[in-house]
């Protein structure tokens, strides 16, 4: 199976040297699944020529917001809406759970309760998950069929299913604590209040459940074999 990844933003350098792009972190994250895997720079105006490109898609986080005036956006946004009348697999993360949203019906905004950074417990389809965040902006208004299945108090709107084929995720599996750090140490000083830096690099050991939310995304993906 052929996994088309979206590439929306680019790690830090300083992350990229050690640990790759966005889209290698989601390789890594998937690896040993079967999955051949083609990436496309679609913040640098690369975008498909149509859906049938890959089997399946999965949209990256970016440091830029859904609602921004950027060209690479509105052709972004045709695409997820072709993908889903194709009904092909689709999982988004972070920016991506939010074009997704957004390419729909649903809305995104700055959240006016500002970050999450660093390990997040929520509920998921009846269970506990802890992952990584790293996000100011949220879905605020879901697109029609969207089914909500994971929240937490900061975030109501953590994780969406619609359908059968698509996933989205407000936190980042494909985050681990080498990743977190460098974002806390070269993206967040600045950006993200200093207390809220000093927890997240206090909390870095806190175990994840990276591999049981890559489940879930291997299972969307999966569907469109069986």
């Amino acid at each position: 199976m052929k996994i088309g990844i979206l590439l929306t933003g680019h790690a830090v350098p300083e992350m990229k040297d050690k640990l790759g792009d966005y889209d290698s972190m989601f390789v890594d994250l998937l690896s040993g699944r079967g999955y051949d895997f083609e990436t496309w720079n679609v913040v640098d105006n690369e975008v498909p020529d149509s859906a049938a490109a890959a089997d399946g898609w999965l949209i990256t986080g970016s440091k830029h917001g859904a609602y921004e005036d950027h060209a690479w956006i509105p052709p972004l946004e045709d695409l997820i809406r072709e993908i889903q009348v194709r009904e092909q697999p689709l999982v988004g993360v972070c920016f991506g759970h939010q074009i997704i949203a957004q390419a729909l019906g649903g809305t995104v905004e700055k959240f006016a309760g500002g970050w999450a950074v660093g390990p997040q417990v929520y509920q998921f389809e009846g269970a506990s998950i802890a992952l990584n965040a790293w996000h100011q902006d949220q879905v605020t208004r879901l697109p029609a069929d969207a089914e909500v299945i994971g929240h937490n108090d900061f975030c109501a709107y953590a994780a969406l299913r619609l359908g059968d084929s698509t996933l989205t995720v407000q936190a980042h599996p494909e985050y681990d604590s080498r990743a977190l750090d460098f974002l806390l140490k070269h993206r967040a000083p600045g950006i993200v209040p200093d207390q809220q830096i000093k927890q997240a690099m206090a909390t870095l050991d806190t175990p994840l459940d990276s591999n049981r939310m890559a489940d879930h995304m291997a299972a969307v993906f999966d569907r469109s074999t069986k």
